[in-house]
């Protein structure tokens, strides 16, 4: 496979995509530059909605493609955000004012126990009978506030007891060696490898 469509919009799963695939000679292209609008997410669970998107952008593009669908998902909340976390406080999406979502309804809370989930969907062509699925997960907690700047999402707030730092304190390579994005994407590339 040279070729490979990422089912997603999100910059910083763009860049995460492209800098793990890229060394594989993998030409990673985007569904906004080849025009293909965002399929909807009407599911409950994470798989069904990775795969939804990845067979929405290969029917459309004629290539395989990849679907990225994560969040996090928080104990004290029941999972919640978890399939929301894009969206959890509205339309238009917002890291910014989901972070002061999420801090405002963990106000109080003792339990501070979460977990980011990734599940990554890659289909050879849209009626593919057994696409490649692979998962991972990253367990922190939600800190009492928000600090660092990198990475993207709820990481500011993403607090790493082990390393005594905030998800969006650590560099782009330390993030893709324990997160739950590059824990899934090496399932993934296993798989790939094996056929």
């Amino acid at each position: 496979m040279q070729k490979l469509v990422i089912a997603s919009n999100n910059p910083g799963k763009l860049r995460e995509f492209q800098h793990m695939l890229n060394p594989l000679g993998i030409e990673v292209l985007t569904q906004a530059q080849l025009g293909i609008s965002e399929a909807e997410e009407p599911h409950v669970t994470f798989i069904e909605n990775a795969l939804a998107k990845a067979r929405h952008v290969s029917r459309l593009s004629g290539q395989p493609s990849l679907a990225d669908d994560s969040g996090i998902c928080v104990a004290a909340l029941g999972g919640a955000p978890g399939v929301f976390s894009a969206r959890y406080a509205g339309e238009p999406k917002s890291d910014q004012r989901n972070n002061e979502k999420l801090l405002g309804d963990m106000q109080g809370v003792a339990d501070r126990r979460a977990h980011y989930y990734c599940v990554l969907v890659m289909v050879r062509h849209a009626d593919d009978p057994q696409p490649i699925i692979a998962e991972g997960e990253w367990h922190g907690e939600i800190a009492l506030e928000q600090r660092g700047d990198g990475g993207f999402g709820y990481d500011p707030l993403f607090w790493l007891p082990e390393l005594g730092k905030m998800s969006a304190e650590l560099t782009r390579d330390e993030k893709h060696e324990i997160s739950h994005r590059g824990k899934a994407m090496r399932v993934l590339l296993q798989r790939l490898s094996a056929e």
